[in-house]
């Protein structure tokens, strides 16, 4: 009898040591999972500040590009204006009359040269610096 004693308590020692190894392991794979899942919350995590940011950059880059399209059609609006204007017959007169120096019927055109007295003006006052240089 003290054999089968014996045999039982190093039966109950082996059980034993079997179950704090399985409790080991068990505690093992809680441990990896919990790992595992904090990794996951945090990409998680950092996914969602990382879209929260480009959404509010994409938003400020939309803003400002209506803007410069307003401003785009804005322009293109007046320029169709002008299109109008430059293509009647009245304002096309009037710049041949300004840019190429050309008369309608019964006038006289007079032209006054600014650029002569300016030249003379420019001329006196390079002889007035050179003399002093000397």
């Amino acid at each position: 009898m003290a054999e089968n004693t014996e045999q039982d308590n190093t039966r109950e020692e082996v059980t034993g040591f079997a179950s704090v190894k399985s409790k080991n392991k068990t505690g093992f794979y809680y441990s990896f999972l919990t790992l595992v899942l904090l990794f996951c919350l945090i990409q998680i995590g950092f996914g969602a500040i990382l879209n929260i940011s480009k959404t509010i950059s994409y938003r400020a880059k939309i803003s400002t590009l209506t803007k410069i399209r307003d401003a785009a059609e804005n322009q293109n609006q007046e320029l169709k204006q002008d299109i109008k204007m430059f293509s009647s017959m009245s304002s096309l007169e009037g710049i041949a009359r300004n840019n190429l120096k050309m008369a309608g019927e019964d006038e006289v055109l007079i032209l006054i040269n600014n650029n002569q007295q300016q030249n003379i003006k420019k001329k006196k006052n390079k002889h007035k610096k050179n003399h002093k240089k000397k």
